[in-house]
């Protein structure tokens, strides 16, 4: 991340690993003084950070492995005549304002935010490129509050510096279902990094979300804080490793050529499965179903009803890819797969501006082995011309990884409860939760 301290709720860094685990950013030569002052910098931004969070009610540190402490609320609700009822202030030439995604324009402006400032690679190689159209579904679910999606605008110039989100979401946690705000793109502009914006937009969205009457939070960050209730692991599997060794995604292996590489990373042409096809509005109640049985096999996971299946897992291009296999004999949905798009700009490299990256959402095995579900939507996203397809090694995923020829990623992602304790930290396979 180009600076973690701003950064911390967003999205996992989408560091550059290559297909066989080694990083792109391993530097031979010496520990250079640039290095060493970015060090310092870190470790004093990382004690700033964790003060604010050692004020908030997080699992901390210091009670890690402490079995006496219950598992749940960590602070009760209060009454809502409690709750502050004015913003937090802001320095004085900024201004909090509500951020209309319904609007062509506000749109823009958050784009162009995100896109300009939002979470790059160690390397400065790689930025997120979250598409307008992406923004427009994943701030907008069933029951989303606008209230929740936050801006910051410098008073004079009026532009939008700094973004901060919430949508309402339901989480199981072990047997309670728990109501819960998810957050997300926590951007502040590149040049007001040392203003300690975050920390008051932390407190503003958790404020607007109190005066909901909702007192639990659940967000991912590529980097540390008190206290990850699991810390899980990106995979990469090549799909166009030509583009992805030329902008520097990925290396030529010891010993390999790229016309072998190429040749180790070929597909099919087509899907395997009979009865494999694109999910429609009519599979929606079949989909709810497999879903939910196969989520109650973890730890914490989110309780999805029909209006969310469809919103969250109907196709829509660009954004959301969703397939499923009807037996042809009985027309029983026995299995089902998806991924979202998120593509990244390609930084300072004259050939390439984007990387098309699909990136595993919701898969589901009863009946066709997972390995080859998988297989086959690697195969339709190589069709869809995607780079690179990326995976957690949440849920099941651990076992097809190595098989399908994913490598380990050198970018860690931890997600976190707010106001909610777990006794034990989750093993990314007791986890069934992805947040985009």
């Amino acid at each position: 991340m180009a600076d973690h301290d701003s950064n911390s709720n967003s999205l996992p860094e989408n560091q550059a690993p290559n297909p066989d685990g080694n990083s792109a950013s391993e530097n031979e030569s010496d520990v250079s003084i640039d290095s060493l002052a970015k060090q310092v910098q870190e470790s004093l931004s990382l004690a700033k950070r964790h003060k604010f969070w050692e004020t908030q009610p997080v699992g901390q540190f210091k009670d890690l492995g402490d079995s006496s402490l219950p598992e749940g609320v960590i602070e009760p609700a209060s009454p809502l005549s409690e709750v502050k009822q004015e913003p937090y202030n802001l320095p004085s030439p900024y201004e909090w304002i509500t951020c209309d995604m319904e609007s062509t324009g506000m749109c823009t402006e958050v784009y162009n935010l995100l896109s300009n400032n939002y979470v790059e690679d160690d390397d400065n190689m790689f930025r997120f490129n979250y598409s307008k159209e992406f923004l427009h579904w994943a701030l907008r679910p069933p029951g989303h509050y606008k209230s929740w999606h936050i801006g910051v605008r410098a008073k004079s110039s009026k532009k939008l510096v700094a973004f901060i989100t919430g949508v309402p979401a339901r989480l199981r946690v072990r047997d309670s279902i728990v109501q819960m705000a998810e957050i997300n793109f926590l951007c502040v502009h590149k040049k007001l990094r040392s203003k300690r914006l975050a920390p008051v937009m932390i407190k503003e969205v958790t404020r607007r979300v109190h005066l909901e009457d909702i007192w639990q939070a659940a967000y991912t960050a590529g980097v540390v804080l008190p206290t990850p209730m699991s810390t899980c692991q990106y995979w990469h599997r090549s799909l166009n490793p030509k583009k992805l060794i030329d902008v520097g995604f990925s290396r030529l292996g010891a010993r390999m050529t790229m016309s072998r590489t190429i040749k180790l990373y070929k597909l099919p042409e087509s899907p395997v499965t009979h009865g494999f096809r694109k999910m429609e509005v009519r599979d929606v109640p079949a989909v709810t179903r497999l879903l939910r049985n196969y989520l109650m096999q973890f730890l914490v996971a989110p309780d999805l009803d029909e209006h969310d299946v469809e919103h969250w897992l109907l196709p829509k291009e660009d954004v959301v890819d969703s397939f499923l296999v009807e037996c042809p004999e009985t027309h029983k949905i026995t299995d089902f797969c998806s991924f979202y798009t998120l593509p990244s700009s390609i930084l300072g490299n004259t050939n390439h501006s984007i990387l098309k990256a699909a990136y595993s959402y919701y898969n589901v095995s009863t009946k066709t082995p997972l390995l080859q579900l998988m297989n086959d939507a690697l195969i339709v996203a190589k069709q869809k011309d995607y780079d690179v397809f990326n995976a957690l090694d949440v849920m099941q995923n651990e076992s097809f990884l190595r098989e399908l020829k994913f490598g380990p990623g050198d970018g860690k992602l931890h997600y976190y409860l707010y106001n909610y304790r777990l006794k034990h930290v989750l093993r990314p396979s007791e986890l069934g939760l992805v947040l985009l």
